[in-house]
């Protein structure tokens, strides 16, 4: 049975790189895919480029990621680097998950080098919540969502664990490396080498995992409890 699968990142490229490998092989598999970015990341802008400019840019990279995995790309208007943990942005969220019922979320791990990364983990935790609960009342009834899965990002490493370990089929792995191309941060980035390491990442974990291609996410503490009625049991 097909999934809705919704990735929620600070900025657009966050989830299109850490979960994207995964996002396209589910789409090739018949899931639909929903990517929601809560600023467009545009004070990473080139020199030769203002930030309004390059705003719109990242708003077209998003729609073009997403239209190559037959998905949706959803952009909230706020400024990259100052997201507030706000109760209006929650609900924001909230009602994406109502209006879009997806089966489970993706997002960032609690600790980052970036503070809009830390305060998005925070963001969707709570609007998941809030989506979850009937009490709550907004234009669309009550829906839960799994999860989260916490995408392995290499600037959120503190405490992360990889976890759960994803497979990326060769197809997901080429219409990833097509669909991330889009994005040019991703392969023109002076700072780092974004795709090249996601890339190189998707490789190690797939060796991991067994495979060739996976991504590795991390769960709550709550989620990691293992319950076997004896020590011999499978």
């Amino acid at each position: 049975m097909a999934k809705t699968i919704m990735a929620i990142g600070a900025h657009i490229g966050d989830m299109e790189l850490t979960a994207g490998g995964v996002l396209a092989s589910m789409s090739l598999e018949g899931h639909k895919i929903i990517t929601v970015a809560l600023t467009s990341g545009e004070k990473g802008n080139p020199k030769d480029m203002d930030v309004k400019t390059y705003r719109k840019q990242k708003q077209n990279e998003a729609k073009a990621f997403a239209d190559m995995l037959n998905g949706v790309a959803i952009v909230l208007p706020y400024d990259d680097g100052t997201l507030q943990n706000s109760d209006q942005i929650k609900f924001e969220v909230a009602d994406l998950i109502r209006a879009y019922k997806p089966d489970l979320l993706i997002t960032h791990w609690k600790n980052s080098m970036h503070k809009d990364h830390e305060t998005t983990h925070l963001i969707v935790k709570d609007a998941q919540f809030y989506a979850g609960i009937q009490g709550f009342e907004r234009k669309d009834p009550a829906h839960f969502a799994s999860g989260p899965y916490y995408a392995e990002n290499w600037e959120d490493p503190e405490g992360f664990s990889p976890y759960v370990y994803v497979k990326v089929s060769e197809a997901g792995f080429k219409l990833w490396q097509k669909a991330i191309s889009t994005h040019w941060f991703a392969l023109h980035s002076t700072s780092f080498k974004y795709k090249e390491y996601y890339e190189s990442l998707m490789s190690v974990r797939g060796k991991e995992a067994r495979t060739t291609y996976a991504q590795a996410f991390d769960i709550s503490p709550l989620s990691k409890k293992v319950i076997k009625d004896s020590l011999e049991q499978k």
